[in-house]
């Protein structure tokens, strides 16, 4: 059962899912509000504008709310990060985090308004990831009106860059998230209902070749081709791949400038994810390793580690994945979770060394495209499973 200190009012399984389900039109024509401000990643005043629309929503519900400069990175303006706390009797603090960006262009939100249809909610960001920010205030709403604050603390951090790997976020959601006791992230469930348990971490690579010109009719053999060791390159990188931990992608490859000039330069950028820290790590080993032996004569090959973001590993998840399971029980539905090769800043989060679980947002699915849905009828469980697991993490 989700148990209560004598301090803290009841806030039964029943009573949580009552207050959701009472809260769903609410949430709703919220949606649609949401879902109606263009907040594109490189957008700033766009996504400042869903955080001040955030912002405004958390301090009637009593919290404490701080909107923090992101700065400029590479020369670009990125909006703010909201973080709003909201005090309790407990110990425990506990933090929810998710991002007001998309992926979508000004103008998609007036060339795709929101709308319902059997069932479900669509328009740019609905479930990626605007239905699963909303999830969460509205969690923090069912568990004011149940009466509960028998956390220590009681946050939520809001980033403005997650679709772009938050180069501007990642520093200061790693600094709100030391010294949590957990860390629950907002993006949305899979399409069958399942948290998120595992992601794969991911490195960014380049390679460049260098090599030497020659007239390629006149005399090839002077020249020491780039583009032939970067096409072995390509093929060696892809056959580190392990099916079901590892892939390795080259994504770019570039060389020469004409065709009847033995090729001088080559570059090639790519990537490389793996659900484990170590298998990420040896095969980045071995890529550079390779790099360092080319295959062609007076060819040389320099290897670049670029952008780095570390595995969520099933062990970090573990704990509340079985809390979670147990509180959606005591709701009558069934929790499973799964795994995935996609990155979201719970990987970020997992590597303070916090306690994470992710996709614990409404179910939804299409994300990126422009038939992105939400199941509104999954709403009030999700809500309701929130405000739960914060009870049932707050009692230990």
């Amino acid at each position: 059962m989700l148990r209560q200190t004598d301090a803290a009012p009841a806030a039964s399984a029943e009573v949580l899912r009552a207050h959701a389900d009472e809260l769903l039109p609410v949430y709703r024509r919220e949606l649609a509000d949401l879902v109606a401000i263009d907040s594109g990643s490189y957008s700033a005043d766009g996504v400042d504008a869903v955080g001040a629309w955030c912002a405004a929503r958390l301090t009637a519900l009593g919290f404490s709310v701080e909107s923090h400069e992101t700065g400029v990175v590479d020369g670009r303006r990125f909006g703010r990060v909201v973080v709003a706390r909201r005090r309790g009797t407990g110990t425990r603090r506990i933090l929810l985090f998710a991002h007001m960006d998309t992926v979508f262009a000004d103008g998609t939100a007036a060339l795709r308004p929101y709308r319902e249809s059997e069932g479900r909610a669509y328009g740019p960001g609905v479930s990626d990831d605007k239905g699963g920010l909303l999830a969460g205030i509205h969690a923090a709403e069912v568990l004011v009106r149940a009466g509960y604050d028998g956390y220590g603390e009681l946050i939520l951090a809001l980033t403005p860059d997650e679709e772009i790997g938050s180069p501007a976020s990642a520093a200061l959601l790693r600094a709100v998230a030391t010294g949590v006791d957990a860390a629950l992230c907002l993006e949305c469930a899979r399409e069958n209902g399942d948290v998120v348990i595992a992601r794969k971490g991911v490195a960014d690579v380049r390679f460049d070749v260098s090599g030497r010109a020659a007239h390629a009719g006149v005399e090839p053999e002077r020249g020491a081709d780039a583009a032939l060791e970067a096409a072995r390159l390509v093929l060696d990188a892809h056959a580190l791949a392990r099916e079901g931990d590892v892939t390795v992608n080259i994504g770019v490859v570039a060389a020469g400038e004409r065709p009847n000039i033995v090729p001088a330069t080559a570059h090639m950028s790519g990537e490389v994810r793996a659900f484990g820290a170590e298998a990420l790590e040896q095969t980045l080993r071995v890529l550079e390793r390779r790099a360092a032996a080319a295959t062609v004569a007076g060819v040389d090959v320099a290897f670049r580690r670029e952008a780095f973001c570390p595995p969520l590993e099933a062990s970090d998840t573990a704990s509340l994945f079985t809390a979670a399971r147990e509180v959606a029980r005591e709701l009558g539905f069934d929790l499973d979770g799964a795994s995935t090769g996609g990155v979201s800043d719970a990987n970020f989060v997992a590597a303070r060394g916090v306690p994470v679980l992710d996709g614990l947002g409404p179910i939804g699915g299409d994300d990126h495209s422009p038939d992105e849905w939400l199941d509104l009828a999954s709403v009030p469980e999700r809500v309701a499973l929130l405000a739960g697991l914060v009870v049932r993490i707050a009692e230990g």
